[in-house]
């Protein structure tokens, strides 16, 4: 049975870890040759290894212009074509409005934004030579809602709401599809190092209408849907995969008693 990416060749940063590494190990699944690209060099190598042949590592800064073009010229030199770029890379610091630096807020927005707006730029120059392409902006539910003390964070998933929209608009006619996927509390490396994030986590899952964590898999399935031609009507999309938590799962007013009804009703 042939894949949904037969043929086809995808570039996804932050690769070496959580999301990422779900979203190559898949695409590879489904027949593309995989740039695993990322900073963290020794997990890099490990991921594309253990993809095996269908993957490659590239060392990869996404805040530096000049790293993407060497990035997006070697793996066209390597596999003579770029089909699919996920912006995945992304990094979380607390930055409280009082007393963040500007140090501090423009790291996150270096990584989370201006990384984002790099990839697009240097994939769609490619892409446009086949008039095909499909760029995916890895957000979060946090590009929705505002979450303290992350400003930086939040403020920089907001931008890549309102970036990949319109770079959807304007490359839209050349063929490129440009869409955004806003994860919840998936269980990555980046969760599990805060204590933070963790009780935060536990504090809302309870009141989600799916009430657990994500899987990275389940994070890579909405990615490989924007990827393939399964979605080929689809641009400047918004695909959630959050549990419900948008949907108000996180408001509890209500989820005892509907639970409870539920529960009578299957029992009846």
């Amino acid at each position: 049975m042939p894949g949904k990416l037969d043929g086809q060749v995808a570039v996804i940063t932050g690769a070496a870890q959580g999301q990422g590494a779900a979203e190559a190990a898949l695409f590879a699944a489904e027949g593309a040759r995989v740039a695993v690209a990322d900073v963290q060099e020794d997990a890099g190598r490990a991921i594309a290894a253990e993809i095996g042949d269908a993957a490659r590592f590239y060392p990869l800064d996404v805040s530096d212009p000049d790293a993407w073009a060497r990035t997006i010229d070697d793996v066209v030199r390597q596999w003579g074509r770029l089909d699919v770029l996920v912006n995945n890379a992304g990094i979380g610091r607390p930055t409280p409005v009082l007393t963040a630096t500007v140090e501090e807020y423009l790291a996150v927005f270096r990584v989370n934004e201006l990384g984002v707006f790099l990839g697009t730029q240097a994939a769609a120059r490619q892409m446009i030579r086949a008039r095909s392409g499909s760029i995916i902006n890895v957000s979060s539910t946090d590009g929705f809602v505002g979450q303290a003390p992350l400003s930086a964070y939040t403020a920089s998933k907001f931008a890549v709401r309102g970036l990949t929209r319109t770079a959807a608009i304007e490359l839209g006619p050349l063929g490129i599809r440009v869409n955004s996927i806003h994860p919840g509390w998936i269980e990555t490396p980046m969760v599990a190092a805060t204590p933070d994030m963790i009780e935060r986590a536990s504090r809302s899952l309870s009141r989600n209408p799916i009430p657990r964590m994500g899987k990275p898999s389940e994070a890579a399935q909405a990615a490989l849907f924007l990827a393939s031609d399964d979605s080929s009507f689809c641009t400047g999309a918004e695909l959630c995969v959050d549990g419900g938590m948008l949907a108000g799962g996180w408001v509890p007013m209500l989820r005892k008693p509907t639970l409870e009804a539920a529960e009578k009703l299957a029992a009846s």
